[in-house]
């Protein structure tokens, strides 16, 4: 089938490329220049595990194309699907205006049947919108579809080729057939392609995100709770997570949710909700703990320290929002960046994909080293913000000589607490005792 994509961020480019695998022929469009020329030489612009080997292959083969000019796509494409930017608007509601102007612009283009595809994560009544917008431009027939993603970042492409599920909002039967004959090759394993209306797809996306940025948050104030309490969250999850009416993933505590997804759609959804007349309580208290959950660690290491945080040099494990990404938006490392420094503190992090970004955000506020153990030199206590597997298993005889003292923020509860205790730290994680 022929394909066009708009926009190559983290969802448009994974979602041309997965495409192409499967032998269809893609057509990417994006109006950076320098983004699509580089893009053409084979450099894959973001961190995504296994995305450059499908994405080389598929530019071999022929079937991975890159343009800037938006009618070249078009004319090329039976489906064009909408991989745009939906970011925050000031209010908390997502920001529409690419979605549209693109819109705006395929309606003044059209000159054949389309199916146009929502991919973007978009607010109740965003298809309603586009097909007013592309209709205002045009008498070409045309079908709108939403079709929402579900990738995890680090784990984006097995998400994509291997889905749990696939959201088709459509009404147009013909749209129906060639999304389900589009995605046919990814559910061969019998999981579904679930057709409904288009509000309701776009609403699965916004509920889906919530609900799991609600599972985070509340299992970060059962592990405050049980700070407090001198309970064990560990143990605590173990019990929660074998009933399988919750199950254990999201249980995970730590310094609270990042990334382009769960914060702005948690916002979005939220502040959709008031535009209606509607309060989500449980968005609002959810929005205002992970907010605090950021900086949770501050308070530990301010008490720790006597107070006395300025001068004091910190290492930083991790600022990505997570790992197996190059990703920083919201990411909780930013915050305590901020924190810190505003108590007079110095920094030095590592990250093994993400220090370039946060360079770019902070400049030279915070020293860059070159591994994990350089960052740990001379420090008076290590934060772990991002659980990337080279963290997990540290040789702790070199940690311990490097900083002047055997001192762990541990914001996502990588190590045993009884172990630590054995090596000779100091160590506070989030949810289990405080051990030296």
């Amino acid at each position: 089938m022929k394909i066009a994509v708009i926009g190559t961020g983290y969802v448009g480019l994974v979602t041309g490329t997965c495409l192409a695998e499967t032998g269809n022929d893609v057509f990417c469009v994006d109006i950076d220049v320098d983004k699509v020329n580089r893009m053409r030489n084979g450099e894959v612009p973001i961190y995504e595990p296994h995305l450059d080997v499908i994405f080389d292959r598929n530019i071999k083969a022929g079937r991975l194309r890159f343009t800037t000019e938006l009618s070249e796509g078009l004319d090329h494409a039976d489906i064009v699907f909408l991989a745009l930017p939906t970011p925050e608007d000031e209010d908390g509601s997502a920001d529409l205006s690419y979605v549209l102007r693109v819109a705006e612009d395929i309606g003044k283009q059209l000159k054949s049947y389309k199916i146009i595809v929502d991919k973007s994560t978009v607010p109740v009544g965003t298809a309603e919108l586009v097909e007013k917008t592309i209709a205002a431009q045009t008498e070409v027939p045309f079908a709108v579809v939403s079709n929402p993603e579900f990738l995890r970042e680090g784990f984006a492409v097995d998400d994509f080729m291997k889905p749990e599920r696939i959201v088709v909002g459509a009404t147009d039967e013909t749209a129906i057939k060639e999304m389900k004959r589009l995605y046919a090759p990814f559910v061969r394993s019998g999981n579904p392609i679930i057709v409904m209306d288009e509000k309701s797809a776009e609403l699965t996306k916004y509920a889906a995100n919530s609900f799991l940025a609600t599972k985070i948050t509340f299992m970060n104030e059962v592990a405050n709770y049980c700070e407090l309490v001198g309970a064990d969250v560990d143990k605590v999850r173990a019990g929660m997570g074998s009933d399988s009416r919750i199950g254990n993933r999201f249980l995970f505590p730590g310094i609270g949710y990042g990334g382009s997804c769960f914060p702005k759609d948690v916002k979005a959804l939220h502040k959709a909700g008031k535009d209606s007349g509607y309060n989500f309580e449980i968005l609002d208290a959810v929005i205002n703990v992970n907010d605090a959950q950021k900086v949770s660690m501050v308070p530990k290491i301010k008490r720790y320290f006597k107070d006395q945080v300025a001068g004091k040099h910190f290492a930083f494990w991790g600022l990505a929002f997570k790992p197996e990404t190059d990703d920083i938006r919201e990411a909780p490392s930013l915050y305590m960046i901020e924190a810190l420094l505003e108590l007079g503190a110095t920094i030095t992090a590592y990250d093994p994909e993400a220090m370039p970004n946060v360079k770019a955000k902070v400049g030279d506020r915070i020293n860059f080293a070159g591994s994990m153990y350089e960052a740990t030199e001379n420090a008076d206590a290590l934060v772990i913000n991002t659980e990337w597997s080279i963290f997990r298993t540290p040789n702790l005889e070199t940690l311990k000589n490097n900083l002047n003292q055997a001192v762990i923020f541990d914001g996502r509860n990588l190590y045993d607490v009884n172990e630590m205790a054995l090596e000779g730290f100091h160590y506070i994680s989030v949810g289990r005792k405080e051990i030296s």
